[in-house]
């Protein structure tokens, strides 16, 4: 039998949950402009009725009902959506951190301009051109020492230039490591208070809304996947390890390296090195990271290659040259040697013993013709970044033809001819932290091309193999080959014009000597040939020329940049159709919030006056019935 007040039991219910309702409208209109809130909405349903089926309900036509309750309110949010946008977040975040990076290289590098490097080079160039034509005066040399001194304060503004873009490089990834260390910890607290809620039986939006926003920070950081499949424990993983799974945030670090200088990323657990897959997906800080330690050392190496290439052949031309005065073996440029061995040799593991060789540069002892055919039969190897490279020739080869496959190899060693015919091996800059730039680290020939036709090697196979990880390397060649000691790191930071130049100009070269005796005042011959570097096949590491160098610097800095900005431009299209789809489920609309305002401030004022009239029908019988 119900009850004689089961109607104001039904009002009371259809009060309650229409004021409710209203209540959640009302938060979503003033959450309308929260970053990453997602609107909500009021679940109804009818309270359970009085007689369910058995065999002690009274017969009555049907079941009683008891009114309206809120069973829920409901967040709308499309999971798989979120989990696209958290897909796609990696890719603006590297592209977004990338561009502003590419977009200052560009302003360093100036290319072409006149005060570009390539333009101070010019006109280093041409000043030895004009020597050549006065070598008796004084004014040509003070020229090509000015000009000299002009291009290296250019080599050197570059160099700092990207030395302070990777400095600020390192110092964002210090910052990126703090805000993702921060993000995780906070998510990993949202996690305990929203199990805690759902053990209440509630649902904690808002604590999800701001865990779903915080793991899109975190997505435009790092690469992260998350995993919702245990609705008890939220879990993110990144680099294929867990980041957060519960309560428990995982924490990165920073760990100096000690052959770049620079932070590596770690767990601060298990010190184990954070790394990041290859690809434009790995957010801010794989981008941060992919800058630092290729892109913009990329470049530094490259430079360094350009000076260390241009400082030595002017320097080995210079040297056999005689100045006004009749000084002669004198550099031009100043040369810094890494080991002061003149061997090369270098305590590399501190023992205290001779354990390396660095050398830049080695030459054989036997002019050859480069159209000459070898009619020799071996294979070449040579050390490179992935091990070795195994370079074959064969008796119909001409000299150029070998060099020409030397240099084509992937090797980091490359090969010419210089000015006197010798074959001349360099090092060229390593992909490699853990391996120093312009050092010879492996050279073998199975044949004689090497050993005995171009005088380098003194012996064929693995045994007269010149190999850079013991002392003494250099008694591999040919007794009387010439080599060079590789620099100390980074030549383009350095260099200067010889100072016993600059104090007297008279000893810069301009001839050429005869027999031991010193060149006429009248001869130009070394100055002519100083000025020919500028467009002969000198082997800038893969580059034939120093104009080859220059030309590729501007195509490759331009690519960069279109690249960068095309990329960019691509995700952020992506990302703006992603947020809109999102903010079609999830965002508040106003007119739709005020429409459900309106019907829900009807239900509640039908539920009002449904109770003033039930109100009147008590009223009526217990005050107006009777005596």
């Amino acid at each position: 039998m119900t009850s004689t007040f089961l109607p104001i039991e039904i009002g009371k219910r259809a009060v309650d949950a229409h004021q409710q309702a209203l209540n959640v409208t009302g938060h979503n209109l003033s959450n309308a402009s929260t970053e990453g809130y997602s609107r909500q909405r009021v679940e109804f349903v009818p309270f359970e009725p009085i007689y369910l089926p058995g065999l002690n309900r009274e017969e009555t036509p049907g079941q009683i009902g008891q009114g309206v309750v809120v069973e829920r309110i409901e967040r709308l949010r499309d999971q798989l959506l979120d989990r696209r946008i958290t897909a796609q977040a990696g890719g603006e975040g590297y592209w977004k951190a990338r561009d502003p990076y590419i977009r200052e290289m560009e302003q360093i590098y100036l290319e072409p301009g006149q005060n570009s490097i390539r333009s101070k080079m010019d006109e280093f160039w041409n000043s030895w051109q004009e020597l050549s034509i006065h070598p008796a005066d004084s004014a040509p040399r003070m020229a090509v020492l000015e000009r000299g001194k002009t291009l290296v304060d250019g080599i050197h503004e570059r160099y700092s230039a990207l030395k302070r873009l990777q400095d600020q490089t390192e110092e964002d990834i210090r910052l990126t490591v703090e805000r993702v260390n921060d993000i995780t910890r906070q998510i990993a607290g949202l996690n305990g208070d929203i199990q805690k809620v759902k053990a209440q039986g509630d649902n904690p939006n808002d604590l999800l809304d701001r865990r779903d926003l915080l793991v899109d920070k975190l997505s435009s950081l790092v690469n992260i996947s998350v995993d919702t499949r245990d609705p008890d424990e939220f879990m993110v993983h990144t680099a294929g390890v867990i980041l957060v799974q519960g309560k428990i945030g995982r924490q990165f670090d920073l760990a100096r390296n000690s052959e770049t200088g620079y932070s590596d990323i770690v767990w601060n657990e298990t010190r184990e090195y954070l790394e990041f897959r290859n690809g434009d997906h790995n957010g801010s800080l794989g981008a941060l990271v992919d800058l630092r330690d290729h892109t913009i050392q990329s470049e530094i190496q490259i430079l360094d290659n350009m000076t260390m290439n241009f400082v030595g052949l002017v320097n080995e031309v210079h040297q056999k040259g005689y100045g006004i005065n009749g000084a002669t073996g004198l550099s031009f440029f100043t040369e810094h040697p890494f080991a002061t061995n003149v061997n090369g040799d270098y305590d590399r593991n501190g023992d205290g013993d001779y354990d390396s060789s660095y050398v830049f540069r080695v030459s054989g002892t036997n002019v050859l013709e480069s159209r000459a055919q070898v009619g020799l039969e071996g294979t070449i190897t040579l050390s490179a970044a992935d091990g070795v490279r195994q370079i074959p020739y064969y008796p119909t080869d001409t000299v150029a033809d070998i060099i020409t496959r030397i240099n084509n190899s992937g090797a980091e060693v490359t090969a010419r001819l210089n000015r006197d015919g010798y074959l001349t091996m360099k090092g060229a800059p390593t992909e490699t932290a853990e391996t120093p730039d312009f050092v010879i680290r492996y050279i073998e020939d199975s044949g004689h091309f090497l050993a005995g036709y171009a005088g380098l090697l003194s012996a064929s196979g693995p045994e007269g193999a010149y190999d850079w990880a013991r002392g003494g390397a250099v008694s591999s060649l040919v007794e009387t080959a010439g080599w060079e000691v590789a620099p100390i790191a980074h030549p383009s930071g350095w260099i200067e014009v010889n100072p016993a130049l600059v104090r007297d100009p008279g000893s810069v070269a301009a001839g050429f000597g005869e027999n031991g005796r010193p060149a006429n005042p009248g001869n130009g011959e070394a100055a002519m040939a100083i000025a020919a570097i500028r467009n002969n096949e000198v082997m800038v590491g893969q580059f034939r020329t120093f104009d080859d160098y220059f030309a590729d610097s501007v195509g490759r800095i331009g690519l960069l940049g279109e690249q960068s900005g095309r990329a960019l431009e691509t995700q952020n299209l992506i990302m703006k159709q992603l947020e809109e789809m999102r903010q079609s489920v999830s965002g508040v609309n106003m007119d739709e919030e005020l429409s459900n305002m309106l019907k829900y401030q009807h239900g509640y004022n039908a539920a009002a006056r449904f109770i003033t009239t039930v109100n009147a029908m008590f009223d009526t019988l217990i005050n107006k019935m009777g005596v």
